[in-house]
């Protein structure tokens, strides 16, 4: 098998998430303890930090795995969904998993692959717990597929759990309600390891508190001791800190390669994981110099993207991946404070998602350029018009995503804004 034929084999013959959407989630750890016991357990040979939440996640593991590697540890990084290469899933250091690697654990183990039939997401949970034991990797940060409790990247023992906040999303999946939903995503929280939670949410956080209290686990609130404040809101690209601890001058000019609104939350809730790991058996403990210089390297160190990204300017291209309630009113608050002439916005959806309780977070005032991700489950362009312009929002559909930005970008003024969002689907295509 070359890559390219073992990716099309995991693509097509594996239920893929990413592609046909809640068919292929499978509510129980079966296959994933399946496929690591015939691995030899590779998910108990190295230390790990698991990051859940609805919104933050992504972000919260890549600072972490930037500030490790700054440490000088060898740092693992499992994420998902990829946005251009199926190996942005699994990176030690920044780098990914090399090309012969996939070849290679998808030939040693097809019969065990046509065995247990796993999903898309299964195997490659499988695949990274692999890769990190046997390069050995000091840590691994790991980030939560959907919700927590049944996802398959929870059968890992974590020196640290984080919980980033909970919002909607995927209520036909974890439930239609916050507390529901709290409760699918802290069951990543294990007998006696500490937890951070990010943000303090009257519908959550009893839920986590129980839990916690429940495993034995010491949890600590983040926003309840860090506060990180911008200093430059109107920054495209990185931003700048000042930190509070207990309400008291902490940290001055922390600077972070990523902006957006999102970013000080995530910033609050690392801090406190940073100070919380100080107390586990990490090899190299990260000081105060590796938190700045991870943070300030972001993207250079692990691969950061896809998050409050500049792709172009004279107009200038915005590209974000907030796709549910929570972060795309974040993102438009933002958005709509910043300097523009005319605002121009390209978007989509799956088609599982319920765009009615999304779609009035978009500004009337903005010229709309619809699309379908290129993927089976991508909601249809002229469909997501004739929902639109029922809140008022009006533009053309289009068959592509690239064309719809071609056209944004042939209408658009140099002083102009194109905003690409909506889904992670749809920026994927336009990085």
């Amino acid at each position: 098998m070359t890559y390219r034929d073992t990716i099309d084999y995991l693509y097509r013959q594996l239920p893929m998430f990413q592609r046909v959407g809640p068919v292929a989630y499978k509510k129980d750890l079966t296959n994933t303890l399946a496929l690591c016991e015939h691995l030899g357990n590779p998910q108990h040979r190295f230390r790990s930090i698991h990051v859940g939440g609805t919104n933050g996640k992504g972000s919260v593991s890549h600072m972490l795995a930037a500030i490790c590697q700054a440490a000088g540890l060898k740092t693992g990084l499992y994420i998902s969904p990829h946005y251009k290469d199926f190996r942005e899933r699994i990176k030690i250091n920044g780098k990914y998993i090399p090309q012969r690697r996939v070849v290679e654990f998808v030939q040693n183990n097809l019969d065990q692959i046509e065995a247990i039939q796993p999903s898309f997401f299964e195997l490659c949970v499988a695949m990274a717990f692999d890769h990190f034991a046997r390069e050995r990797v000091d840590v691994a940060i790991v980030e939560v597929g959907l919700g927590g409790r049944l996802d398959s990247t929870n059968i890992i023992t974590p020196l640290l759990s984080v919980i980033t906040n909970i919002s909607y999303d995927h209520q036909n999946i974890l439930g239609d309600t916050l507390p529901e939903i709290a409760g699918e995503k802290a069951g990543i929280i294990k007998p006696g390891i500490p937890v951070v939670i990010g943000e303090t949410q009257p519908e959550s956080a009893p839920v986590f508190e129980k839990k916690a209290i429940e495993m034995g686990a010491p949890i600590i609130f983040a926003d309840r001791h860090f506060e990180a404040v911008e200093q430059d809101a109107s920054n495209w690209k990185s931003n700048h800190y000042r930190v509070f601890k207990n309400k008291k001058n902490y940290l001055e000019n922390l600077e972070v390669d990523a902006a957006g609104p999102f970013q000080a939350r995530n910033v609050a809730t690392v801090l406190q994981a940073w100070e919380v790991l100080q107390s586990t058996d990490l090899p190299k403990m990260p000081d105060s110099a590796a938190l700045r210089t991870g943070l300030a390297r972001l993207r250079s160190l692990t691969g950061f993207m896809g998050r409050w990204q500049i792709i172009g300017s004279e107009p200038t291209v915005l590209c974000d991946s907030a796709h549910n309630e929570a972060g795309l009113r974040m993102a438009f608050e933002r958005i709509l404070t910043m300097p523009f002439r005319r605002l121009h916005i390209v978007t989509g959806f799956v088609n599982d998602k319920e765009v009615a309780k999304v779609l009035g977070y978009f500004p009337e005032k903005a010229r709309y350029y619809f699309a379908k991700a290129n993927i089976p489950r991508g909601l249809e362009a002229t469909l997501l018009r004739e929902k639109a312009a029922g809140f008022g929002l009006q533009g053309r559909a289009y068959t592509s995503v690239r064309n719809a930005l071609k056209a944004a970008r042939r209408a658009a003024e140099p002083e102009d804004l194109i905003v690409v969002i909506g889904s992670i689907f749809v920026v994927a295509e336009v990085l």
